[in-house]
């Protein structure tokens, strides 16, 4: 089982971010761990998990290094004795607040592994999303995670803005190679509704050139790419809680705005920050469990699992298992096999090119 949890809190808000995350909330943080601890334990107890249950931690926002590394001690206390021994725990860092001390403080607390939301090394890029670093905070962030020995280091790249070329990017790809970060993860540029980026469609180029160019280059560098926008230099620096979704395991979300499933049950919790932690509810809002959380839960049918399983699959280098599909769909994929868009490996199938998953996964399921 996995566990994540969302921290929603951010020092600013960039111009193309969709994920559930608040500016100018900061009085509320010391409030917030308290809750999560609360959730963490209505949860464990509904679920009925037991302790060393957890494969993987992932801490993920927002921003969770703009709020103290003391603020986490309480909550890990609480959140130690479910984790399994020596376990991969991934957290999500920005490189203007994860400064030395936050780091090694997150490091003492049993961090292993840090990602940080770097997005490029061009100063005239970074302030185009809205970025509130420069090239000089992101390399010093980088070199101090290197300097404290985490077991990983995993830098975010965004490549299909505007002006973007395969250039610029290996310029980027300089930077990480000084730097020797084993792990990579790039993302097209997507303008989602509801950011500053929405009514600007035109900040979007066509990138799919851009992004085979960009990706033949990682190989060139040794970098092999594990999922259509995950990049390591060798399968132990591979995130093995990603790993962990592709491959379909349990997961329980933890925090404001979370998503989790066990079983065939999917639960989507309360996005708005005040009604998570219990301030100013609408009247007569419908609780759903009387330790005051509110959640939305969604039974997944056999199709959907059965859909799911085979686009994480694809997408990733997990694979899926052939038998899971119905005659006719296992027929498609056999002409896709035939015409090496896909591979197979024992009872399992892969994608040839991840870029083409999600057409492929169209076209067996029609």
């Amino acid at each position: 089982m996995l566990l994540y949890i969302h921290i929603p809190f951010c020092d600013s808000k960039c111009f193309y971010c969709a994920f559930n995350s608040y500016t100018k909330k900061s009085s509320l943080k010391d409030k917030y761990i308290k809750k999560l601890i609360k959730e963490f334990k209505y949860l464990v107890s509904k679920y009925k998990i037991k302790k060393e249950s957890f494969d993987t931690l992932y801490i993920g926002g927002g921003t969770p290094s703009c709020l103290d590394a003391k603020l986490y001690e309480e909550l890990f206390f609480y959140l130690n004795p479910y984790l399994k021994k020596g376990i991969e725990k991934t957290c999500e860092a920005n490189p203007n607040s994860a400064n030395f001390a936050w780091q090694n403080n997150m490091k003492k607390l049993g961090i292993t592994r840090l990602s940080f939301g770097v997005q490029s090394f061009d100063d005239t890029k970074l302030k185009i999303l809205g970025r509130n670093h420069n090239k000089k905070t992101a390399l010093k962030a980088l070199e101090d995670a290197q300097t404290l020995g985490f077991e990983s280091v995993s830098c975010d790249i965004i490549y299909g803005l505007k002006n973007d070329n395969i250039k610029m990017l290996k310029k980027d790809l300089e930077f990480i190679q000084s730097l020797e970060i084993k792990h990579l993860s790039a993302y097209s540029l997507i303008i989602e509704e509801g950011t500053k980026f929405e009514k600007k469609s035109y900040l979007k180029i066509d990138d799919e050139i851009l992004s085979k160019d960009f990706f033949n280059h990682l190989e060139s560098l040794g970098f092999i790419q594990y999922e259509i926008s995950a990049f390591a230099k060798e399968k132990k620096y591979f995130s093995k809680h990603n790993i962990g979704y592709w491959d379909y395991k349990p997961y329980l979300g933890l925090g404001c705005g979370a998503v989790g499933r066990i079983g065939d049950t999917r639960y989507y919790c309360e996005k708005n920050l005040e009604k998570y932690l219990g301030e100013n509810l609408e009247e007569g809002l419908e609780k759903k469990s009387e330790k005051d959380f509110y959640y939305d839960f969604e039974t997944l049918s056999k199709e959907d699992i059965k859909t799911e399983k085979m686009l994480l699959g694809l997408r990733s280098f997990v694979g899926f298992e052939l038998d899971i599909l119905n005659k006719d769909e296992q027929a498609k994929v056999l002409f896709l096999l035939k015409e090496n868009k896909l591979f197979q490996k024992g009872s399992k199938i892969f994608a040839k090119d991840f870029l083409l998953c999600d057409e492929l996964a169209l076209y067996i399921l029609d």
